[in-house]
């Protein structure tokens, strides 16, 4: 099976490792395709600005863009006009690939701690979630039989900004009397096997999935969780400053559990141990 994936970053070099383990072909689009691991066919594209070629053997399209800064403008160019590019190549194409397209569950405009699901209404409310809205709509517009894979916060191997903060003394616990907002996350080699699963093993998917771990934890359980970890001083509290990013939601990933997909880091637990533990590979 000929695969592509639109979009070589961290996450999206992981899937594609992983497509190639199973033994399938792997294309690579990215603007420096140099980067990419050997096991993955790199072609130098900026989907911002090109439209790529698909080949007509292509079967599975994965887009995994991702946005090199958080302003309205690059979120825009990243994945509301790389995405387009992106469909405008297949359609130039004579291909019918099975189309899976990662998103971001910052799409929620949920505050009240509430349990969010797929039936949930995307509604934005900032104005990079906004810009997200806009990119799925023109995925459902454009290709109706496509399935949208919402991630939480994904972290891993390279993505250690909250390790770092609670090591280096940065980090605080919220002092509200009705605690800090739950958070959801997903580890990286999760959401890469998740993606590889979605396409490759679930014959018939559903439209949407969440992508996120089994436990939705508050900050501060996974704040002195990394402490005690650390064998640092568990960190102060200080009061909250404005609104918190990501809102409070406790999202499920009931769906994606009913396709038989296994999660390898079920909690924030097992997953922030093997990132301390060195496990796992930081991709170019």
């Amino acid at each position: 099976m000929s695969v592509l994936i639109a979009g070589c970053g961290d996450l999206g070099t992981e899937a594609g490792l992983r497509f190639a383990a199973d033994g399938h072909r792997v294309v690579g689009l990215r603007r420096r395709a140099d980067l990419l691991p050997s096991r993955i066919e790199g072609r130098s594209v900026d989907l911002r600005r090109e439209t790529p070629v698909v080949d007509d053997d292509t079967e599975v399209v994965v887009v995994a863009l991702a946005a090199g800064t958080r302003t309205p403008g690059e979120y825009r160019a990243t994945y509301v006009q790389g995405l387009r590019h992106v469909l405008d190549g297949i359609d130039a194409s004579r291909a019918e690939p099975r189309l899976l397209m990662v998103s971001s569950t910052a799409v929620y405009d949920v505050a009240d701690g509430s349990e969010v699901d797929e039936t949930t209404p995307a509604t934005g409310g900032t104005p990079t979630a906004d810009v997200l809205v806009e990119a799925e709509q023109l995925l459902r517009g454009r290709a109706p039989g496509s399935v949208l894979f919402r991630l939480g916060g994904v972290y891993g191997p390279g993505r250690e900004r909250l390790i770092e903060q609670v090591r280096d003394g940065g980090a605080t616990r919220s002092d509200s009397p009705s605690g800090s907002p739950h958070t959801n996350r997903i580890h990286r080699d999760d959401a890469a096997a998740a993606i590889v699963h979605l396409t490759t093993v679930v014959p018939r998917p559903e439209s949407l999935y969440l992508g996120v771990d089994d436990e939705p934890a508050r900050l501060d359980d996974v704040l002195l969780f990394l402490a005690d970890e650390l064998g640092v001083p568990a960190p102060p509290t200080a009061p909250p400053i404005g609104r918190q990013a990501g809102g409070d939601k406790r999202l499920s990933n009931a769906r994606l559990r009913s396709t038989g997909f296994a999660f390898a880091y079920p909690t924030f637990r097992e997953g922030y141990r093997a990132v301390l533990g060195g496990q796992g590979t930081r991709h170019a």
